[in-house]
């Protein structure tokens, strides 16, 4: 045999890597296929149980300036939120810009109010970071710092907002105010627990199934309770405005985090319904009934579904400004490969 060709076929690729090369770019085309039908069919979904009329009523009969100063306090708590994804990037050192990654995170978020946590907050991020050039682990890592600043935040202040403010609570709920602020005390022991565990751990590693784990300082740990503390008190902040100073704001507060804990147990994208029906019994003896669901709705319209219209909006022209990249050929005419754009970057 020449030494030409023999080299040419020791050089060549088995059988077993063509094939894999073959199907694997229709198997990621598919993937992505699926996952864009999947969110469509949800949102499709969600859009059918939304009485659209009801939403914008609620809101026409608000004060413009209370509507105003609503959609000014949920812009910031989405914007706070989005610096959730700021942490991780700080801990897995990648190296996208700011602006790209605050654009994930709104992305995610938005879809993660509307439609749950694993296809916002997980599935979201795996979509548009993966495009984006990261790697898994780093991912799941800024999925899971995402989640922990969130819930940790989540129990400091109910701890505060239990133990000075419990809520009146229906009696066929059998757990009064004093059982409140037991879970107000357990809630501040888990998230300062939280903090010197990080003291303690910092700089050690563990390997969980092949991930590795290492926690981070006690001054990002007091950061990440700090941040999202303040954005569930933005949120809280969103539903007492637009109930106009009917109730005083640390009610508020404490009922919007019983809500949140209803939601989690049981289980509704978005707490559809499940929101309302904690505000009505816990506040209904404060506010008329009507009041208090034309404020919820006016809520859920400025701080669940114009965001979501907004992520809506931007991720389909972050998807066709991708597909248009790839598409692009070089002078030649060889697929070149190209770096998908940032959610919210101009063409």
């Amino acid at each position: 045999m020449d030494p030409r060709e023999r080299r040419r076929h020791e050089s060549a690729p088995p059988p077993l890597k063509l094939a894999q090369r073959a199907w694997w770019p229709w198997a990621r085309r598919g993937a992505a296929l699926v996952f864009v039908l999947a969110v469509a069919a949800l949102l499709f979904r969600q859009a059918r149980t939304i009485d659209w009329s009801q939403v914008i009523d609620a809101i026409r009969e608000l004060p413009l300036r209370v509507v105003v100063a609503a959609m000014v306090v949920a812009a910031c708590s989405h914007l706070l939120y989005s610096t959730y994804d700021l942490l991780g990037r700080h801990l897995t050192r990648h190296t996208l810009a700011t602006g790209t990654v605050m654009g994930v995170a709104l992305i995610s978020y938005a879809f993660n109010l509307n439609l749950g946590s694993t296809v916002g907050g997980i599935g979201f991020r795996f979509r548009l970071y993966s495009r984006l050039g990261l790697k898994a682990s780093d991912i799941t890592r800024i999925v899971g710092v995402s989640l922990l600043t969130n819930w940790t935040g989540y129990l400091m202040v109910t701890g505060v907002a239990f133990l000075f403010w419990p809520p009146d609570l229906p009696p066929d709920w059998k757990l009064d105010s004093g059982g409140l602020r037991i879970v107000g005390c357990l809630a501040l022991a888990i998230a300062a627990g939280y903090v010197l565990f990080c003291a303690w751990a910092h700089e050690r590693r563990w390997n969980v199934r092949g991930h590795a784990i290492e926690p981070p300082g006690v001054r990002m740990a007091a950061l990440q309770l700090l941040v999202a503390g303040l954005n569930w008190s933005l949120v809280a902040c969103v539903v007492w405005v637009l109930l106009q100073g009917r109730v005083a704001y640390p009610h508020v507060l404490a009922v919007l985090l019983t809500s949140a804990m209803a939601t989690l147990i049981v289980r509704i994208p978005g707490g559809l319904g499940v929101l309302e029906t904690v505000f009505v019994a816990l506040l209904s003896y404060r506010v008329a009934p009507d009041q208090l669901l034309a404020a919820l709705l006016a809520y859920r319209g400025i701080y669940y579904l114009l965001p979501l219209m907004l992520a809506s909006l931007a991720y389909a022209l972050t998807e066709m400004r991708a597909r248009s990249l790839r598409i692009r050929s070089s002078p030649g005419g060889a697929r070149r490969p190209v770096r998908p754009p940032a959610p919210g970057e101009a063409g």
